[in-house]
């Protein structure tokens, strides 16, 4: 057996705080969902004014994460470089989907939709490092 670690609601809640307020800080109106190993939900959020389709982005994007153990934007990467294989697998190939890597394992992911796609990234980014942050913090 392999130890590992998992996400919990706790730390989804620490992660969604601080995307939410990376994106309130910016003006920004997103959706944000954050999935554990497997890829399934612990947290789903759409702000005020966020684009209805952000709501079923944000989870693919982490999702994807999950799937990978890559930022979503690597296959975002691939597709813009030709490699249209990419567009068969079971991913969404845009930027704002960041992995949450733990002792060099993916223990889950958060990802972002609604504004621009290094908007989304900058978002997702700032909920994982508050949630690796805290995951680092002797009690």
């Amino acid at each position: 057996m392999i130890p590992t670690h998992a996400l919990t609601l706790a730390d989804a809640r620490v992660a969604a705080a601080a995307a939410e307020a990376e994106a309130r800080a910016n003006g920004w109106a997103v959706s944000i969902a954050i999935c554990d190993a497997g890829g399934h939900a612990l947290w789903l959020q759409r702000m005020d004014g966020a684009p209805l389709m952000s709501a079923i982005v944000a989870p693919e994007k982490a999702r994807t994460c999950v799937l990978s153990g890559k930022p979503s934007k690597a296959f975002e990467d691939m597709v813009n470089n030709g490699r249209f294989a990419a567009l068969a697998m079971p991913v969404v190939p845009l930027e704002g989907g960041e992995p949450v890597v733990v002792d060099g394992r993916v223990v889950g992911a958060v990802g972002v939709s609604g504004v621009k796609a290094g908007e989304d990234a900058r978002v997702a980014r700032a909920g994982v490092d508050a949630l690796l942050a805290c995951a680092h913090t002797p009690a």
